[in-house]
Formats: C-alpha cells, sequence, structure tokens
C-alpha cells in the first residue's frame, strides 16, 4: 500500500493560482500512474488529471489550459499547478497512485488514496 500525504490547498481569490503537491511513500513510485481526482459538496468525486508511469498527461475538460500535472520521481512526488482558478474548482483535491501505471480518468484503478487537502476559491 502506498501512503500519500497531499498539501499546498488553501483559500485564493478568483484569477489566483495555487500549486498542490501529494508525496508518496514507497520505492517504486516512477512505476505508478498518479491522478488528482476533487470532491465538492454533495458531488461525486471527479477526475482532474493524471500523469503515466512515461510521462502521459490526461485532463479534464474544466481543467485544459489552467491546470498542468507533473511528477518529480527523485522526490516521490506529483504536482498540480492550478492556475486561473473559478469559484466552481472549488472542492476538497485528492491524489491517487495507480500502481498498474497507465492511469485512468475513473476512480477503480487507483489502489491508494490521500486524505485530501481543502482548496476554496473566493469569488
Amino acid at each position: 500500500q502506498v501512503q500519500l500525504v497531499e498539501s499546498g490547498g488553501g483559500l485564493v481569490q478568483a484569477g489566483g493560482s495555487l500549486r498542490l503537491s501529494c508525496a508518496a511513500s514507497g520505492r517504486s513510485f516512477s512505476n505508478y500512474a498518479m491522478g488528482w481526482f476533487r470532491q465538492a459538496p454533495g458531488k461525486e468525486r471527479e477526475f482532474v488529471a493524471a500523469i503515466s508511469w512515461s510521462g502521459n498527461k490526461y485532463y479534464a475538460d474544466s481543467a485544459k489550459g489552467r491546470f498542468t500535472i507533473s511528477r518529480d520521481n527523485a522526490k516521490n512526488t506529483v504536482y498540480l499547478q492550478m492556475n486561473s482558478l473559478k469559484p466552481e474548482d472549488t472542492a476538497v483535491y485528492y491524489c491517487a497512485a495507480d500502481l498498474g501505471g497507465l492511469g485512468s480518468t475513473q476512480t477503480y484503478p487507483y489502489e491508494s488514496w490521500g486524505q485530501g487537502t481543502q482548496v476554496t476559491v473566493s469569488s
């Protein structure tokens, strides 16, 4: 089991930026696909972005052009740079690890999840 710890959430005004980080335990981080999901109150958890073990990136339509996912295998960390934030981006953001390495826009391939970090965007 991979342990994941997110950080970097907070309160920001619309149009601002935040960078989320997710630190992973274990020696095989470079083999994992990593994903970011979010869940707003009363809504289902939804896909935001993912990066495969080889660096292929996938984004939700809502994130394209504004968010960037990246990984630093030397630091066992995945990042989500969020720019031009909107109030509708307000949610708890979770990172997740897919040990199979390919990643997905769906939640089921991801075996490990972090505890989440709150992002609040004020208008």
